[in-house]
């Protein structure tokens, strides 16, 4: 496991007010949405804020990429990773 994905682990927990959450216990390859962790699509929407501010990653709404983006803490490492400004 990856310390970015430590970090994001960390940052859907705060940025988004997981608090019953414990950022250490999430799964990387388990569905961020849906039977996974359950996040929605208002969920989505903070994510992808909080990602274009602590990374410069930008997510377009209607990218049928979001979908695998989002898909996992996996996925959405390799998206940063690729993405990333500085």
């Amino acid at each position: 496991m990856s310390d970015l994905e430590e970090e994001l682990k960390q940052l859907i927990v705060t940025s988004l007010q997981l608090d019953d959450v414990n950022a250490s216990a999430i799964d990387s390859t388990a569905p961020l949405f849906g039977s996974g962790l359950g996040l929605d699509s208002i969920d989505a929407l903070e994510l992808a804020v909080a990602l274009s501010k602590k990374y410069g990653v930008h997510l377009q709404a209607d990218d049928e990429q979001n979908r695998e983006v989002f898909a996992s803490i996996q996925a959405l490492a390799s998206f940063v990773q690729e993405n990333r400004k500085g």
